[in-house]
């Protein structure tokens, strides 16, 4: 899962949301060095990334892109999950997108001070270009696999993502709606996230 995601799957725990995000950063036993909401949230990314590895729908979407991505497929597929659930946020909040973004920003300012260094640097960027929104548009996807393509070891394989993106599109929204219920059905039971869903209209 990538980061709208995993603050997602925080439900309203502020504490949660933010050892969440920055779950990726905190290596090894150093999740001992944070508040023990924080670390919980640490710990509760650590346990949806496995899940997320060992489900099916994740490993199928994985193989579409794993011509152009090898090991690093699953990185792709994260971000495209992404895609999912900002584009259909509607579907899985009582919030705005718009708003529950800002109001991360708003957690990520007031904790700066513990977060990992790696996340001082980019928080201003995340913020200022309004990365968690842009997941939405396909822009936003292709801006984002750029970026990580540069500073990290993904391979620059955009035009290939965003073509299998185009391609597949429906296949890869069909995995996204079987996986999603489930990864926050786990979420529910493994830390007793409180996750409010809307209703859905009929008719």
């Amino acid at each position: 899962m990538n980061y709208l995601a995993h603050i997602y799957l925080s439900g309203e725990s502020e504490e949660l949301m933010l050892g969440n995000f920055i779950g990726d950063y905190v290596k090894g036993k150093q999740h001992r060095d944070f508040p023990t909401e924080v670390e919980r949230g640490i710990l509760l990314h650590r346990k949806i990334d496995e899940f997320t590895d060992r489900h099916e729908a994740v490993r199928a979407c994985n193989q579409l892109l794993r011509p152009g991505y090898r090991k690093y497929a699953g990185v792709v597929t994260d971000i495209f999950f992404d895609h999912f659930l900002a584009a259909n946020w509607q579907r899985y909040s009582n919030h705005s997108l718009k708003n529950a973004t800002r109001r991360f920003h708003g957690i990520l300012m007031s904790n700066y001070r513990i977060l990992p260094a790696r996340v001082k640097l980019f928080t201003p960027f995340l913020i200022q270009h309004k990365r968690l929104e842009s997941y939405a548009q396909f822009k936003g996807i292709e801006e984002s696999l750029s970026i990580l393509s540069r500073r990290t070891s993904l391979p620059e394989e955009t035009p290939f993502a965003m073509k299998t993106l185009t391609e597949e599109y429906a296949q890869f929204d069909e995995a996204f709606a079987r996986f999603f219920p489930e990864i926050i059905q786990f979420a529910i039971e493994e830390a007793g996230v409180e996750i409010k869903m809307p209703r859905l209209k009929r008719g």
